[in-house]
């Protein structure tokens, strides 16, 4: 299982120009059928793709059709044990809160791997790698 973080799912939904290679790239990524997300990583796509002055910002009902297309992916769900091992881990790995609970969302759904242009691309988190999917679409 691979876990996607929220860039992938706002790539796959973006219609700007200058992201169409990475939107390639993402909406190749979700016609996998062995990925996961978190109900954080649908909050976060949810703010971040109808946030006024986005220039292709979505309208509600187009970002909750997407998230409920997006419901065809394990979901990991916010519980108090996720919290505290992300506090945990937080910690451990010197990262933020919010990073943090992605990392261990991702764990908990058994994912070795989290797909992710925020996070450090190949940073080991005990067992979970990060990958960013986009290194090769990213100009040098």
């Amino acid at each position: 299982m691979r876990f996607v973080d929220t860039n992938i799912l706002l790539y796959a939904a973006a219609t700007t120009p200058e992201e169409q290679a990475k939107s390639r790239v993402a909406l190749s990524i979700l016609d996998s059928d062995d990925l996961a997300l978190s109900v954080q990583v649908l909050q976060e796509f949810y703010v971040q793709a109808t946030r006024s002055g986005k220039r292709d910002r979505l309208t509600h009902a187009q970002a909750t059709s997407l998230i409920e297309s997006f419901l065809r992916f394990a979901v990991q769900e916010m519980t108090l044990a996720l919290m505290q091992a992300a506090l945990t881990a937080s910690e451990r790995f010197r990262i933020p809160y919010w990073d943090a609970a992605i990392v261990e969302a991702a764990r908990a759904q058994g994912c070795r791997a989290i797909l992710s242009e925020d996070l450090s691309h190949g940073q080991d988190y005990g067992g979970v790698k990060v990958v960013n999917p986009f290194r090769r679409t990213t100009p040098r």
